[in-house]
């Protein structure tokens, strides 16, 4: 990858979007979208005023994105969005770390094992660079699945997709009411956490709360298990303090009845400001017919991703486990 094709990408997108802001009143994440679009569209549209299409023409003859690779188009982006996102009070306008993406498309690879068709889904999209990350890692023939609410970020979700030429499917919805979804392989999401507004729709669960608002990372896995396969695996980015809430006896029984707990992957404390916001892996084998526990769950502290050698020691052990675990 090309460190300096990611940061033109990022400083055309930043620029471009400011240009666009000078006549369009909106935020700077609700502009890198129009911005994008330019480099999907290859001219500028004939809703801007003239000057400004005039501006933009010569931005877009500034940049070949056809010679970017997928990586270097998603990193650029990110850090465009990133800083659309700098100061951001809304807890889901934030984006799951590069590291960990990358580490979490490695595990699916491992979970899928010699696999060769896959539908994967992520039910709290955002962006997309969780996603389109997994995507990049992937040897198999992929089909994928994606469903946001936030219209800005179903948006940036699309444009991440397209100007990778990433073939994703997106469900602009509340993505705990119904979709119209056939059953995927594997299921990877970055939980959002908090309560959920809508005590109707979730009276329809089994890990709804008995007063109250429920959780809505207890709903998320109870609705991404039920569009899984039996035999099928999910992915989860959990808060590490899931199993010790108020509502998490009713979670201890829905998973122990529903999946095999494959394993927990505790992650670095340094990537967190206060250990209380700490992030661990959760994987999880929804039950069918032919599924086993494995004999003894995936259980670990990651060490620090910038740590090679830890790093590389972990990635070995892991590769251990699942080769134990294939044979016995």
């Amino acid at each position: 990858m090309d460190q300096s094709h990611v940061e033109l990408l990022y400083t055309w997108l930043d620029e471009t979007a400011e240009l666009i802001g000078e006549e369009i009143d909106l935020s700077y994440l609700e502009l890198l979208p129009l911005a994008g679009e330019l480099l999907l569209e290859g001219s500028p549209s004939t809703d801007y005023s003239e000057s400004l299409q005039g501006k933009l023409s010569d931005k877009i003859k500034g940049i070949q994105i056809e010679n970017f690779k997928k990586e270097e188009i998603r990193k650029g982006l990110q850090l465009a969005i990133l800083k659309g996102m700098k100061g951001s009070t809304q807890q889901q306008h934030l984006i799951t770390p590069d590291s960990v993406a990358i580490f979490m498309g490695y595990l699916i690879q491992k979970v899928l094992g010699e696999q060769e068709t896959v539908r994967l889904f992520d039910p709290a999209t955002g962006t997309a660079n969780l996603l389109t990350a997994i995507i990049n890692q992937m040897e198999q023939s992929v089909e994928v699945y994606g469903s946001e609410v936030d219209p800005t970020l179903i948006q940036l979700g699309l444009l991440n997709a397209n100007l990778q030429k990433s073939e994703v499917e997106f469900f602009h919805q509340d993505s705990l009411r119904p979709l119209l979804l056939e059953p995927v392989d594997v299921a990877v999401a970055d939980l959002p956490v908090g309560y959920y507004p809508d005590d109707l729709q979730a009276a329809n669960y089994k890990l709804k709360a008995d007063e109250g608002h429920s959780y809505a990372h207890h709903l998320f896995i109870e609705q991404t298990l039920h569009y899984v396969k039996e035999g099928g695996y999910s992915l989860f980015l959990i808060p590490n303090f899931l199993f010790d809430s108020d509502q998490s006896e009713q979670l201890h029984a829905f998973l122990q009845e529903n999946v095999h707990i494959v394993g927990v992957l505790q992650l670095p404390e340094s990537m967190f400001k206060n250990e209380k916001f700490g992030k661990s892996i959760f994987i999880v084998q929804k039950k069918g017919q032919d599924t086993k526990a494995p004999q003894q769950a995936l259980m670990a502290k990651l060490p620090s991703f910038q740590n090679a050698k830890a790093m590389n020691d972990m990635v070995n052990q892991i590769n251990d486990w699942f080769k134990s675990e294939r044979t016995s």
